[in-house]
């Protein structure tokens, strides 16, 4: 079976039932399945290869979606680009996976001019009318009511090259293959028990995690609606007025979504999946979560090992114990902790998190170092810190690499940062190390205020000291009108350090009373 299956089987016995729902219209599993096949005709027509790549670069749109499911059910390989990116960033991945055709929202064409592959460019809008300036709708009508030729490939072959977040260094691409797709989605559809009354938002970028999601509710009969805007009061308003069930969010979105007034109040009572992942989210913030939407879950996983490593579902996540959880491992995987000898650590003992199954991922693209150096004994070396308590759940500590050795003393950001979280004029914080002649490393702390808020360094500082202790104490803190993210939103820690270093040599190190620019 492959993963395009799971959406040919729901339009078989959901034909009339709308699939996706968007701004630009609706479709059901009829309309969306024949547009599919049309497009996936056209594909392979324009891409003969069978282990062709098609690169997609487009916000979250109808012709993205159809745009993805056409490359899976044509039987070529899927690499997302994320709109967010620079020229440079994307041109780099087309060249880099030999991509043989792009598909480009309008808006993001420009910045694929300097790759050699062919480009199929798309302005947001109703599918199949065949306007002058829509080649993928062109596509659609001159393939109108063909069908792909079947291809099956074998499940060790790959579906995807998706490109990790770079926060470490140069993106590498993780090959994803069908038998790790599969067991992505029968997992998130065992783990958040999804039914055909699913009503999924899928306001994060299609490019990231939300993609994992899409066959899982499709699969399940449900219905994928895509975000009116992703500005929080308007995703707050879409959430509650088309009776959401479920929603995956980035940390970073959850916090506007609270900063707004308005969000408390509201009729929650259709959500039943309110998922966070792809970043740390601080413990203050899970609670505060819980106490305005009610179902708050979360689940763990990374490009080499897709979304679903563990899972917490809500009635879980409702136990303080497990607050700094993120959950048990998924139907399909198995995890466990390693210490840098390659030795198996019992409960309660932290080391790396390891991960072994068919949800990990089949090497990186073109670099057979990098795949050797990921993996011990056939185990996945996640590079995150963490450790299993004797019930199996498990809990992060932050990547290893990013662990703070201060005065002999190890030093985990994540420990600070959910302290320094819960003061009440910090949106958010890094923590980061930084090269000390006395310590080692010393600690320092990258913030950003809430809007309108005021403090002063010495405030949190001895903040942070009255609840956990000098070791863990920032020995400075930095302040950010806005901290420096990823392409894909998360806080960079790399960025932040590097500013700081910056502000350091240039003697204005930013520990002074501050206030956050409205």
């Amino acid at each position: 079976m492959r993963p395009i299956d799971f959406l040919l089987r729901a339009a078989r016995r959901h034909p009339d039932k709308i699939a996706l729902s968007g701004p630009e219209g609706a479709l059901s599993y009829a309309e969306l399945l024949a547009h599919t096949e049309a497009l996936a005709a056209a594909f392979q027509a324009l891409v003969p290869d069978p282990r062709g790549r098609i690169a997609i670069c487009a916000g979250n749109h109808l012709a993205h979606v159809v745009s993805l499911f056409a490359t899976l059910l044509a039987g070529r390989i899927w690499v997302p680009l994320n709109p967010r990116a620079g020229a440079d960033e994307l041109c780099r991945i087309v060249d880099f996976t030999e991509a043989a055709l792009v598909i480009a929202e309008h808006e993001q064409a420009p910045k694929l001019e300097a790759t050699g592959a062919p480009r199929v460019v798309y302005r947001p809008g109703a599918l199949g009318t065949a306007p002058t300036d829509c080649e993928l709708s062109a596509l659609l009508a001159a393939h109108a009511g063909s069908r792909p030729a079947p291809v099956r490939h074998d499940l060790a072959e790959i579906q995807a090259i998706k490109f990790t977040g770079g926060t470490t260094g140069a993106p590498k691409g993780v090959m994803q293959s069908y038998r790790a797709w599969n067991t992505t989605i029968v997992s998130i559809m065992q783990a958040m028990r999804l039914d055909a009354d699913e009503r999924y938002l899928a306001v994060a970028s299609i490019t990231h995690g939300t993609s994992t999601f899409l066959l899982p509710v499709l699969g399940s009969g449900g219905t994928v609606l895509l975000p009116r805007s992703t500005r929080p009061r308007e995703v707050l308003d879409q959430l509650e007025h088309d009776r959401v069930t479920a929603v995956f969010m980035p940390p970073t979105l959850i916090y506007s979504l609270l900063e707004d007034p308005t969000a408390r109040g509201r009729d929650w009572s259709a959500l039943r999946h309110f998922v966070y992942a792809a970043a740390p989210m601080r413990s203050a913030k899970i609670v505060e979560a819980q106490q305005v939407f009610g179902h708050v879950e979360t689940g763990y996983g990374q490009t080499e090992a897709p979304a679903i490593i563990s899972y917490m579902p809500v009635e879980d996540a409702l136990d303080p114990r497990n607050l700094e959880s993120v959950g048990r491992a998924a139907l399909m995987t198995e995890v466990a902790i390693m210490d840098p000898a390659g030795a198996l650590l019992p409960p309660g003992q932290g080391g790396e998190v390891v991960v072994r199954g068919d949800l990990v991922m089949s090497g990186y693209w073109k670099q057979p170092e990098k795949t050797a150096e990921a993996f011990h004994d056939g185990w996945l070396r996640t590079g995150d810190g963490g450790y299993l308590d004797e019930r199996g759940f498990l809990f992060l500590k932050d990547r290893i690499r990013d662990l703070i050795i201060t005065g002999g003393f190890n030093v985990y950001p994540t420990d600070v940062e959910n302290v320094l979280g819960r003061h009440p004029a910090v949106y958010d914080c890094v923590v980061i190390g930084i090269d000390d002649d006395k310590w080692g490393e010393a600690v320092h702390a990258a913030v950003q205020l809430r809007e309108g808020a005021a403090c002063e360094a010495a405030e949190l500082v001895a903040w942070v000291r009255e609840r956990l202790d000098p070791v863990k104490t920032p020995k400075a803190v930095h302040f950010f009108d806005a901290l420096p993210r990823t392409a894909n939103g998360k806080a960079s820690k790399k960025d932040a350090r590097i500013e700081v270093l910056r502000r350091m040599g240039a003697g204005s190190e930013t520990s002074t009373p501050h206030h956050a620019t409205p």
